[in-house]
Order: C-alpha cells, then sequence, then structure tokens
C-alpha cells in the first residue's frame, strides 16, 4: 500500500469567513419550516373532517350531532312550546318565571350540582325531568327511586334493541305505544310513596319512573294543593332512563317521538339545562397567582432580564470565524502508526486486516476497470478472472480469512500485496 502525507494550508491573500449567512441558514431551515406547515395542515383538514369530540354534545339541545338532542328542541318549539336552553343555575332561574307552568330537564352527566343547588333546582318548577340521574340527583330529587345498574335493554344500535311496550297508564308512555333505544334501569325503593313505574326490562327495574307529591322534600301538603313555590304536592318528579330516545339518531325509531313529546311538552315552557362549570365557580381551588406572594412576578421578571442581558454579554461575537493555522504539521505516516499500536494494544487484528482490506479492494477496483459503486462480489470475481487465481481464494484473501495471530495478519497483509501486484501484471498493456 502506498501512503501519501497530508498537510493542513490556508489561504495567505484573504481570510475565509466560515458564519453562515441569513439565506444559507434559511435555505436549510426550510424543509423544516415547510415540514411543520404540512402537519398543521393535516391537523387541521381531520379536525374539519371529523368534527370535535362528540361526547360533550351527548344530548345536547344545540347539538345536530347523532348523539345530540336537536331535533327534539326544534319539533317542540314547532309545537308551540318556548324552550330555553341554559348552561347555568341563574340562567335557569331566571327562565323559569312561572313554576307551574314549566318543566325542567336536567342532564348533569358530570354530576356538577351539590345537593343545595339540586334542591334549588327542584324548587324552580313543579315539572322535573331527570336524565340518567346519579346518586347524588336521586338522593336531593327523588330519593324514592334508586339506580338499578347500567344498561336497562338494547344496545348500541336502536334498531337492533328491545322494543318496550307500554305498560304503564302514564299518558306520555300510552301515546308512544312502544319505545326503543338503549338507557339505564331504575326501581322504586319507598313502596309508600306514590310512583308509576313504566317500561320495565323486568326483575322490577323500570327505565322511566315518575313520582307525585312532595317529591320527598317534606313540604308537601294533604289536600293535594299545589304551593307557591312549586314545592307542594303538586309536584311531578320523572326519572328517565330512555335516555337514548331522545337523541337525533334514534328520536325517529318506534314510538320515541310521541314519548318525548308529550311528556317534555305538558307545559308551555320547557328549560333544558345542562350543568357546566359556571356552577362549580365558587368551589374552584385559588390559582397559583392567588397563592404566590407580591414579589414573584417582579422578581421573575427581573431574573429573565438578567438572564438575556448575560446571554447578550458573553455570547456575542467580536468577528468572522477564520482558519487559524496549525502550530505543526501532523505527517501521515504517524497517523497510521499510531491507529497501528492502538490496533496492536487491544489485538484488533481483524479490524487491522479489514482497514487493509478496503484500501486493496479500492486500488482492485479500480485497477480492473470498475466504477466506485461496484460490489465486493463483482470486483472479487473481476479480480479472479484478470489473474487466474481460484474465486475461492480471491474471496478468502477479501472477505473471509480471520487472522488469530500476529503472524496470520503479517502473511495476509502480504498475500493482498502480492494479488495487487499479480492484478496490476495482469491488466498491464505489453
Amino acid at each position: 500500500m502506498s501512503v501519501t502525507s497530508t498537510t493542513v494550508t490556508s489561504t495567505t491573500s484573504g481570510q475565509q469567513v466560515t458564519t453562515p449567512t441569513l439565506g444559507r441558514s434559511a435555505r436549510r431551515a426550510a424543509f423544516w419550516i415547510g415540514a411543520g406547515i404540512v402537519l398543521i395542515l393535516i391537523a387541521l383538514a381531520g379536525i374539519a373532517i371529523t368534527g370535535p369530540g362528540t361526547a360533550a354534545d351527548r344530548l345536547s339541545p344545540t347539538s345536530a350531532a347523532p348523539s345530540g338532542a336537536k331535533a327534539l328542541v326544534e319539533v317542540l318549539r314547532q309545537e308551540g312550546v318556548s324552550v330555553t336552553v341554559a348552561s347555568s343555575l341563574e340562567e335557569v332561574a331566571a327562565a323559569a318565571s312561572d313554576p307551574a307552568s314549566t318543566t325542567i330537564v336536567l342532564n348533569d352527566a358530570e354530576s356538577l350540582l351539590d345537593d343545595d343547588q339540586l334542591a334549588e333546582v327542584g324548587n324552580l318548577a313543579t315539572r322535573v325531568v331527570l336524565i340518567d340521574p346519579g346518586f347524588a340527583q336521586l338522593s336531593a330529587l327523588v330519593p324514592e327511586v334508586a339506580a338499578a345498574g347500567g344498561t336497562a335493554w338494547g344496545g348500541e344500535d336502536a334498531t337492533n334493541a328491545d322494543v318496550l311496550e307500554a305498560d304503564c297508564a302514564l299518558p306520555a308512555v300510552l301515546a308512544s305505544e312502544s319505545v326503543s333505544g338503549g338507557g339505564a334501569g331504575y326501581r322504586v325503593v319507598d313502596e309508600q310513596a306514590e310512583t308509576i313505574s313504566c317500561l320495565g326490562s323486568g326483575d322490577e327495574v323500570y327505565s322511566l319512573i315518575q313520582v307525585t307529591g312532595d317529591g320527598g322534600d317534606g313540604t308537601g301538603s294533604s289536600d293535594g294543593t299545589s304551593s307557591s313555590d312549586g314545592t307542594g304536592t303538586g309536584t311531578v318528579r320523572t326519572v328517565l332512563g330512555a335516555s337514548e330516545a331522545l337523541t337525533n339518531e334514534d328520536i325517529v325509531v318506534a314510538g320515541n317521538a310521541a314519548l318525548a313529546l308529550s311528556l317534555l311538552g305538558e307545559t308551555d315552557s320547557l328549560v333544558w339545562y345542562t350543568p357546566s362549570i359556571a356552577d362549580r365557580a365558587g368551589d374552584t381551588p385559588p390559582t397559583l397567582a392567588e397563592l404566590s406572594p407580591g414579589w414573584v412576578v417582579p422578581s421573575t421578571l427581573l431574573a429573565i432580564l438578567v438572564a438575556l442581558a448575560a446571554a447578550v454579554w458573553r455570547g456575542r461575537r467580536f468577528g468572522p470565524l477564520v482558519v487559524e493555522n496549525l502550530p505543526v504539521v501532523v505527517r501521515a505516516s504517524e497517523t497510521m502508526e499510531g491507529r497501528a499500536r492502538l490496533y496492536e494494544k487491544g489485538s484488533a487484528r481483524l479490524r487491522a486486516l479489514d482497514a487493509l482490506r478496503i484500501g486493496a479492494i479500492e486500488r482492485l477496483a479500480r485497477q480492473v476497470g470498475l466504477s466506485r459503486t461496484a460490489s465486493v462480489d463483482e470486483v472479487i470475481t473481476a479480480v479472479s478472472a484478470v489473474t487466474g487465481r481460484p474465486l475461492s481464494e480471491v474471496r478468502l484473501m477479501l472477505l473471509d480469512a480471520s487472522p488469530n495471530t500476529d503472524a496470520d495478519l503479517v502473511r495476509l497483509s502480504d498475500d493482498l500485496l502480492i494479488l495487487e501486484r499479480n492484478t496490476v501484471t495482469a491488466t498491464r498493456p505489453d
């Protein structure tokens, strides 16, 4: 192998500036900027196609999604019912000006209301419809009823769910004749209460239970009259577990529409109340800013300014980068000998031989007229053809042989030199 010495030189005519320019930096960043824009466009397109999540739309009176209830609300309005959509208790109180002619639909799926707020809802109207109520709502408004598990009947697809026939004298259920769709089940736990249980699915589990009288608050009177605040014996609390019957997707199945319109359209005014975080505003914990002392913000801003000033002070350059002459010239032979000593110290005979093989293969490829992209197998085949040596012998020298001792390494190195000489001799014109 021939070894050439290398030196490091620098231009003496002027300084070579290596500081990247603004244009070069912009070209390097163009790919990542373009990729980021593409990802943002893909995300926006996905949001536009799929729309927002449907979990918050379930039984929303303003949602046209399959799980929303906008279709029912619009039909009620066409029938002359004044429908008010409320998201806070204050809005409900403002809309329910006449408790005797108002029906409140309470859909508190997240159980945001406490006992006092639930009691206030019960006092705002004589008729309250609870959609899939939980333990807290049942305890506060209808303690005569308890939850009886999850889905009472049916499945995810309402068209394949069991159909429940009218099984009570409640006008809304009689008008529907049959109801389909999934829902929750409830049972009466107070046998002395004045209740009407409908849409039974077996084992004394019902999907609609109506409680009349004082609603469990003990404010009713024995003469059957209703007090001015709507908390007398004229109060009606309806527990509706057949919530799927109210959705846009299932309202047209079986008698779902008749049940919903009859049940929610009995009064001139309907307030559809879906509690929001606004009802919990008074219970929210203090923010970090409220808990922090007054000196924290000024001190933080001062520390940021000091850090920026230090970065500008210590990070500024005094001029463009230039090439500096090396104090000494390192000979290529010294580098080669240094690597050889490292290989010898680590007994890395195969690594040293591979370094020799890489150089030999490159030179052999050029000698036999192959391109730089030629594979090792192509070089082996060409060298074997021009030298007349067996293919296995050439492959053993260039790939397969592994030295176990230093003597093997020297022998294989000599074999590579001989193979190169033979190749040069065979390819040299006469």
